[in-house]
């Protein structure tokens, strides 16, 4: 919808909307220039100066991408609002969407889809760098002055506004005082022209008969006509910066304006009662076909309240089905780990191995009892003996201290 507004909105600014891209390039180009961006990014990150139409026209769209990506991040951080610079291998949706985050922070209008600015280039890049710029200006308090023009010296052109006015009135004394060398090889000397029809006059009583009869040839007279013809010319040149010049084409370029409006004007009031009949053509022929077409408009809105209805029962029934697919994804879960508790169990119940380890760990158990037997009776055995010996030693013992009493007697 955003893109089908977007083309209305181009088509009411004219066919120029399409060109209007490289006119916000320069003007962003200008404005990165007043916040230094060449020492402050181009430096610092090794990169080309920006051309005045880098992110109108696709070049390399990776290599633009991050260049409007670095800008961007550098240009929110000169607005005042912190930014991390992003890297080359960072998620480009979530760092567009980041950027237009901080856009919609600022007050800028984002209708159009985050797909756009990924491209690198084009419109969209443009506007949010020059939204961004902007802001970045606003930040450093900087403001726009009137153009200063560099004053006009009238005084001069007063005078050669004078001097212009008198050229006219100069052009006889100059074609007197200062004529060219090729007119003074061809001046006709008038003194002695007069001279000669002095002569001639005088001579006329004398003789009568050479004056009536011509010699010259009448070509030749032509040609020596013609030779000369140019050189009896005398030509004006006229200043350009002449008042007079201008009034006289302004007579010229109003006559001619009004000699084309007559012209035009006819084709102009035929033109627009041809307009204006097709336009009522073409209004009866709508006003027929809406008039034909009304019960196909009618079902056609009934159809598609039934298939708007039918998309939100269709809506409520994929919402039940995905929950208790859901469900079921879970009891299938449980049923397979129930399964495999199961199949443990009844290989273990199947199996005879714990049995035959049992039995053989009773056989040792046997073998070590009888074992332990036999060293616990040979352990009594010693015992016995131990007390049988030490019992004859008490014996002996007690003999050996009653035998000796009567020898000492005897003594």
């Amino acid at each position: 919808m955003a893109d089908d507004n977007r083309r209305g909105d181009e088509d009411e600014r004219g066919p120029g909307a399409a060109y209007q891209m490289f006119v916000v390039m320069e003007d962003l180009l200008d404005k990165l220039k007043l916040l230094d961006y060449e020492e402050e990014v181009l430096r610092k990150h090794n990169m080309k100066a920006l051309s005045r139409h880098y992110f109108a026209l696709p070049t390399n769209p990776g290599e633009q991408f991050f260049m409007f990506t670095t800008l961007a991040s550098w240009l929110i951080n000169q607005a005042g609002r912190p930014f991390e610079q992003p890297q080359e291998y960072d998620d480009p949706n979530a760092t567009v969407s980041n950027i237009l985050a901080e856009l919609r922070a600022f007050g800028g209008l984002v209708d159009f889809p985050p797909s756009k600015l990924k491209t690198g280039y084009g419109e969209y890049v443009c506007y949010v760098l020059d939204r961004l710029a902007e802001e970045a200006l606003k930040r450093t308090r900087f403001t726009w002055k009137k153009p200063s023009y560099p004053k006009e010296e009238l005084e001069e052109e007063s005078v050669m506004d004078d001097d212009a006015e008198l050229t006219l009135s100069k052009v006889e004394e100059e074609m007197i005082v200062e004529p060219d060398d090729y007119e003074e090889e061809h001046l006709i000397d008038l003194e002695a022209l007069k001279t000669r029809t002095n002569q001639s006059e005088t001579g006329e009583s004398l003789k009568p008969d050479d004056i009536l009869e011509s010699n010259t040839d009448a070509a030749e007279w032509n040609l020596e006509v013609e030779r000369v013809l140019p050189q009896l010319k005398v030509t004006i040149r006229t200043d350009n910066k002449d008042w007079r010049v201008h009034v006289d084409q302004m007579h010229q370029h109003r006559d001619g304006i009004e000699s084309s409006l007559k012209e035009t004007k006819g084709y102009l009031n035929k033109l627009q009662e041809e307009i204006s009949k097709t336009l009522e053509k073409i209004g009866s022929r709508e006003k027929y076909i809406n008039n034909q077409l009304e019960h196909l408009i009618q079902e056609y809105r009934a159809a598609q309240s039934q298939l708007s209805e039918a998309k939100e029962r269709y809506q409520q029934g994929s919402g039940g089905v995905t929950g208790r697919s859901r469900v079921l994804a879970e009891i299938t879960e449980e049923l397979e780990k129930v399964k495999q508790e199961m199949e443990e169990k009844g290989s273990s119940m199947s199996d005879g191995a714990p049995v035959v380890k049992i039995k053989q760990s009773l056989t040792k158990l046997k073998q070590e009892v009888v074992q332990m037997d036999i060293r616990i009776g040979v352990v009594e055995h010693t015992l016995l003996q131990a007390k049988l010996k030490e019992k004859s030693n008490m014996t002996r013992d007690m003999h050996a201290t009653n035998i000796p009493e009567p020898t000492i007697s005897r003594y």
